[in-house]
């Protein structure tokens, strides 16, 4: 589904064939298979067939597959482009996105594929242009941030408080959430870090994206633990949705809870939480 859970997304090498065998024992949400930084130029056509290998013969179990593929303005991104979309990728993410265009010629591509689109935003030029970018396609379904190219492409200094990155995080959440779609945090690089992790995937939550980019598998669960709603927003989001379900019942078009008001959004906020409870096992799924 466009909108399923994407808590982690864990970048994998293509040319690592070792680590893809476990993909389903890591339990990240979702798995990038990456054919571009991860890969040095001498060994991308063999780290190609490598994933073709795994997309069609690995066991990923829940984990949505998806495949980094190089920029279509190299030799190598339109073979990634057509072997990602011929062996039953998933999601393909598209580095370095700075323009709609970026989006529309990839999916010139595409056909009637059912693939999912996330560009990766890593320059000031795709932050400014990232509300365009998540409504070039009704196949976007999320929005990434990449923190090291960015600086460097400003110019700035990557520091472990982040304050260089405020305004392009909360610019890249605020074109995810109008288009309607999910937004992925940068990768935290330290993975000895534990605290650090903790600490900046709670900002990121705090900020409004939906998960964040993995570079280790050890990663994942203090993440999941992190985007886990509390049991105060699970209780919170029952009393909304049953206000909800009062008013619909008796023909109102106001939701009310106790006295206040409750508008749309957290209407649909609260939808999310118990969905999200449902799905890591806090909350019992009602029938």
């Amino acid at each position: 589904m466009k909108d399923r859970l994407r808590r982690t997304r864990l970048y994998i090498p293509g040319n690592n064939p070792s680590i893809m065998h476990n993909i389903a024992i890591f339990e990240a949400d979702t798995v990038i298979l990456d054919l571009e930084d991860a890969v040095a130029p001498p060994d991308k056509d063999a780290a190609r067939i490598l994933v073709k290998y795994a997309l069609k013969n690995v066991d990923f179990g829940k984990t949505e597959k998806g495949v980094r593929i190089n920029p279509l303005n190299t030799p190598y991104g339109k073979d990634d482009l057509e072997m990602a979309i011929e062996n039953e990728c998933e999601i393909i993410f598209l580095p370095k996105v700075e323009n709609a265009s970026d989006i529309t010629n990839i999916e010139g591509y595409l056909g009637k594929r059912e693939v999912w689109l996330a560009p990766i935003i890593e320059s000031a030029r795709g932050i400014l242009n990232a509300p365009e970018i998540a409504t070039a396609s009704e196949r976007v379904a999320l929005l990434c941030f990449g923190a090291e190219d960015f600086t460097k492409d400003i110019g700035a200094e990557r520091t472990r408080e982040g304050k260089e990155l405020f305004l392009a995080r909360q610019m890249i959440v605020l074109a995810a959430k109008s288009a309607g779609i999910q937004a992925s945090d940068t990768v935290f690089s330290d993975i000895n870090d534990l605290d650090g992790l903790i600490n900046e995937t709670k900002l990121a939550k705090s900020l409004g994206f939906d998960g964040k980019g993995v570079i280790h598998p050890s990663q994942i669960k203090p993440i999941h633990e992190v985007f886990a709603p509390t049991e105060e927003e699970i209780d919170y989001a029952k009393k909304v949705l049953d206000a909800f379900k009062e008013a619909e019942e008796k023909g109102s078009g106001v939701v009310a809870l106790g006295r206040k008001m409750i508008d749309k959004p957290v209407v649909e906020r609260a939808k999310r939480i118990i969905k999200l409870a449902e799905t890591m096992g806090l909350l019992k799924k009602e029938n």
